[in-house]
């Protein structure tokens, strides 16, 4: 369960993202402003509200999207929906660029803290909550809003962004695939916590992003054990990807292009042996990524 372009409104681009709104935020909309016109003498302050979260919730998703790319990944699409907002996001397959492309999000909101206080602090002294009680009340709850977002996005439960630097961290000593088995784990249980906090309250809402949060989780298990088994194959320990500098697997783990039959491509320095089909370009078992077969160089300096 995670949002796509399916059902969503391209609303604009900026900087070569497009950003793309899902026809469900428009209902959530509805209902967030109602809940929230009681605390004003208009509507029109309940809405600017609601777009006001609007507004840091899709400057947080740029914070990933330009930090991603900063190190080198891709990333060309931010879509938001009703719980929250996602920026599709491929950093290169190394610790930290990943949590740099993580962390970013956050540093926004870190980064408001500081702006949106100094604003209310000089509103009350210029008496705003008098003369202007609306736009004092609205200034508050601006802050409260950015201060929730940014405690909540850290609590390291996989995939909130706090689960993703914790993820990212344990990289470095654990390795790809198993610093995901934690973080997986660890988010399961920050997952069940959430359901028992929704049944707790009484809170649909809370339950749909504890169903999220599990959900999402268990894809990701079944993708740290994926990485897993590919960590413990045997490998070719001459050559290494340009990339992630991960020596490939030794087995058939590639397919012909031109036949399609799966063949070991560093044993057979590229050619398939079934129809003889020379290969230029290979595709990282551990990354992705796709480099020209006399960039995958050898330890001691020489190409394959």
């Amino acid at each position: 369960m995670a949002p796509t372009r399916q059902g969503s409104i391209r609303i604009f681009q900026l900087r070569g993202l497009d950003v793309y709104l899902h026809w469900s935020w428009f209902l959530v909309a509805f209902y967030s402003i109602s809940t929230r016109i009681p605390n004003y003498s208009t509507p029109i302050w309940g809405a600017l509200e609601y777009l006001a979260l609007f507004l840091i919730v899709l400057m947080h998703e740029f914070g990933h999207a330009l930090a991603c790319r900063q190190v080198g990944g891709t990333s060309d699409q931010i879509v938001l929906w009703p719980l929250g907002g996602v920026a599709y996001v491929a950093p290169p397959s190394r610790p930290g660029a990943t949590l740099w492309s993580i962390v970013a999000g956050p540093l926004v909101n870190v980064a408001l803290v500081p702006v949106l206080f100094t604003i209310v602090l000089l509103s009350r002294r210029l008496g705003w909550s008098v003369l202007h009680p609306d736009f004092a009340a609205f200034l508050s709850a601006v802050t409260f809003i950015n201060l929730s977002l940014l405690v909540f996005n850290l609590l390291p439960v996989y995939p909130l962004d706090g689960g993703q630097i914790l993820r990212s961290i344990l990289w470095y000593p654990f390795g790809k695939g198993r610093s995901l088995m934690i973080a997986t784990v660890v988010g399961f249980v920050g997952g069940l916590a959430f359901v028992g906090f929704a049944v707790w309250t009484r809170s649909v809402w809370i339950g749909l992003m504890s169903f999220f949060l599990l959900s999402y989780c268990w894809r990701s298990f079944q993708q740290a054990r994926a990485l897993l088994e590919v960590e413990r194959l045997p490998r070719r320990k001459l050559f290494e990807c340009p990339s992630c500098h991960a020596a490939p697997p030794a087995g058939i783990f590639w397919r012909c292009e031109s036949c399609t039959q799966p063949f070991d491509l560093f044993a057979s320095a590229g050619i398939c042996g079934h129809c003889s089909h020379a290969h230029d370009v290979a595709m990282c078992v551990d990354c992705g990524a796709g480099s020209r077969m006399s960039a995958w160089t050898k330890q001691d300096g020489v190409t394959a």
